[in-house]
Parts: C-alpha cells; sequence; structure tokens
C-alpha cells in the first residue's frame, strides 16, 4: 500500500510543474497585451507567428536531420497564397488559413519526392536555390501577385462586442492559432510519425532495419514543415496588411535557421525562444549600431553558441548540470566531529603510513654490560 502511495506522489509531483509552468505561460500571454504599448503588442504577436515557421523547421531540421534554406520560400507561399484570395477574390480571413495550409502542405510534398536522394549540403543547395528564385518569379507574375509593388489587403478588424483594439484582437488571434500549432507539433512528434523521424535522424540503416519507411517519413517531414511555414506566411499577412518579394527573399531562410539553432533544435520550445531572438535581436543591433547590424547580429549569434551550444532551451539544464557537478566544499574545520575533538591526540596520519615510529627505552643494565662479540677475554685486573 505504501508503494502505491509513493507512486501517486511521484506521480502528482511530475505533473504539477508543467501544469504549474503552462498556467503561468498563459497567464502572461493573456494578460501581455493590455500593459504593453501597441508597438510593442505587435512585436509580441510577430514573436508568435515566427514561433509557428520555426515550429515547422523544428519537425525538419531538429528532429528530422534534413538541413533546409528554403524555408522562407513556403513562408512567402503562405503570405502570398492568403494576400491574393483576400485582394483578388474578396474572401474572408479565416478562409486563407486552412487554403494556406492545404496549398503549402501539397508544396512541401512535392518538393520533397526530389530531395530524397539528397541530404547534407547538397540538400541544403537545393532547398536555397528554391528560396532564390522564388522572389523573381513573383515578380514575374505581376497580374496575380502585383509583381514589385506587392499586394496590399485589409487587416483583420476586432468584432465590436470584444472592445478590443485591433493590435490587441490581432495578438489573440495569433496566439490562438500559434497554441494549436505547437500543440499539433507536441502531439505529432510523440506519435508513431515522430519516433520515426527521430530514428531517421540517428541513423538511416537501423530505422530501416526496423521497418521504418525512409521515403515515406521524410517527404512527410517536408509537407508537414512547409505547411507550418504556410500558416506562419498567413498570419504574417494579417498582421502586416502587405506583401512584396522583397520582404522574402533568401535571407529569411537563414535568419529561420539560425534562430531555430539559436532557440534550440530538437526542443519543444526552442522555436519560441528562436522567434524571439530572430524579432528583437536585429532590432537590438540597429539601436547598438547603425553602421553595421550585422555585424553586431553576428556576434550576437557566435557569443550564444559559446554560452549554449545546445540553444537557449538547453541552458538552464546546462547550468544546474554545472552546478551538481562542482565538488563540495570540505575543511579540516568541518571535517573534525565532536567525538575526535574530545578523543586523545591520536597518531598524526603521516606517521602512521610511513610505519611504526622509532621509540628509545631505557638500556637494560645487562645488556649494557654485556661483552662486545669479538672482544679479548677480561683479566681479573680488569
Amino acid at each position: 500500500m505504501s508503494t502505491i502511495t509513493a507512486s501517486l506522489g511521484t506521480d502528482r509531483v511530475r505533473w504539477l510543474r508543467p501544469t504549474l509552468t503552462v498556467l503561468v505561460a498563459a497567464a502572461v500571454a493573456v494578460g501581455a497585451p493590455f500593459y504593453f504599448a501597441p508597438f510593442q503588442v505587435f512585436q509580441l504577436t510577430m514573436v508568435l507567428v515566427y514561433a509557428v515557421a520555426l515550429s515547422g523547421l523544428n519537425l525538419l531540421t531538429g528532429f528530422g536531420g534534413q538541413i533546409s534554406l528554403g524555408h522562407g520560400a513556403f513562408f512567402a507561399a503562405g503570405a502570398y497564397t492568403a494576400a491574393v484570395m483576400l485582394d483578388r477574390y474578396d474572401t474572408g480571413h479565416l478562409a486563407t488559413l486552412p487554403a494556406a495550409a492545404a496549398g503549402c502542405f501539397l508544396l512541401g510534398l512535392g518538393f520533397g519526392v526530389p530531395a530524397l536522394r539528397l541530404r547534407g549540403l547538397y540538400l541544403a543547395l537545393v532547398t536555397l536555390s528554391f528560396a532564390v528564385f522564388l522572389p523573381p518569379l513573383l515578380k514575374r507574375l505581376e497580374p496575380v501577385t502585383g509583381g514589385s509593388m506587392g499586394l496590399t489587403v485589409n487587416k483583420l478588424q476586432p468584432p465590436a462586442w470584444s472592445g478590443l483594439a485591433e493590435d490587441q484582437w490581432m495578438y489573440f488571434v495569433v496566439l490562438a492559432v500559434t497554441a494549436v500549432a505547437l500543440l499539433l507539433a507536441r502531439n505529432l512528434l510523440r506519435s508513431r510519425v515522430g519516433r520515426a523521424l527521430l530514428a531517421v535522424r540517428d541513423n538511416e540503416s537501423a530505422a530501416e532495419v526496423m521497418g521504418v519507411r525512409l521515403a515515406l517519413h521524410k517527404t512527410l517531414a517536408f509537407a508537414w514543415s512547409a505547411m507550418f511555414a504556410g500558416v506562419a506566411g498567413c498570419l504574417y499577412t494579417w498582421v502586416i496588411g502587405f506583401v512584396s518579394p522583397d520582404s522574402f527573399s533568401f535571407v529569411l531562410s537563414v535568419t529561420l535557421l539560425a534562430g531555430l539553432v539559436v532557440g534550440g533544435l530538437g526542443s519543444l520550445y526552442g522555436p519560441l525562444l528562436g522567434a524571439a531572438f530572430v524579432m528583437y535581436v536585429p532590432s537590438v543591433s540597429q539601436d547598438v549600431s547603425e553602421a553595421a547590424p550585422g555585424v553586431v547580429f553576428g556576434l550576437l549569434i557566435i557569443t550564444v553558441m559559446f554560452v549554449a551550444p545546445t540553444g537557449l532551451a538547453g541552458l538552464p539544464g546546462r547550468v544546474l548540470g554545472a552546478v551538481a557537478r562542482r565538488p563540495p566544499r570540505t575543511t579540516a574545520a568541518l571535517d573534525r566531529t565532536p567525538e575526535a575533538e574530545s578523543a586523545p591526540d591520536a597518531e598524526p596520519e603521516s606517521q602512521a603510513l610511513s610505519g611504526p615510529s622509532e621509540t628509545h627505552t631505557p638500556a637494560d643494565p645487562a645488556v649494557v654490560d654485556a661483552e662486545p662479540v669479538g672482544a679479548p677475554p677480561r683479566t681479573e685486573k680488569e
């Protein structure tokens, strides 16, 4: 009975910390737009948008082990899908979200098929080429995409019953979508698909021997990653209200990958930290040096990589591990106990280790008077 009670207590403790963490994070997230200025609320909204995009990239790179430098292209595809539907066809904002998700899922599925035979740097170059040629292609399709001038669409307006400002309402809408996306990514990684992705990342040969279909799961990894990027692009259109080809250059793809690495590859909380890094660090770099913000941005990335090689998400565990490995401080005074102090002085340890000590005893008269060996015999006169 005591064993069952102890196990129940352990389960309660194990579930108590995550529950409290989620409740505190939810309370802070809900109350944030009421305590910050509109521009700061806009920045928080963009952090959530980038977190959705990095969640998809984390599925592909962090858990699937496939390097992609073309994530910004899927982001642009989702943004333009929403913009074209709003501008050309005057659909509602909510209708653009599933359309962007489905379209980017199919795009990622088609792009993942030729990428099956590539890995490492070769796969990274192919995905980078996709991010490089997409902006010029969007400029060429001027009747649909608006060309270099881009498209301007209406932002999502708050309903009258909410009593919220436009930035606050947009924040809560994006927060709800982000929560669903992160929950979907978490459940996906804990499912059979997630375990198969981890097996493929660790050892493809062993995964194939165990029955994992490499082609299927690699292609699905691209598709899921593109879908999350498409959803983030759609949210970007809702928040900004404007899209143009220059907003989605290949620099965006590199920045997203850098943000994921800084936040923490293969971590469920890494995309949130990486999104904050992507949003705030460029502005901080601009404030530090208006002449060379890219230099400051690069130095900050190098510094973070030295301090936290596993990303910001792994920094607390790294600090706790260093503290646990630190040897305890012991002194001679702390080692002495009351019993040892009351006991008579013991023989020094160094003397005990060197062997029995040489003591001088009083000489025996019989031994002193004894004749030495080999001495001449005594006479009576002596």
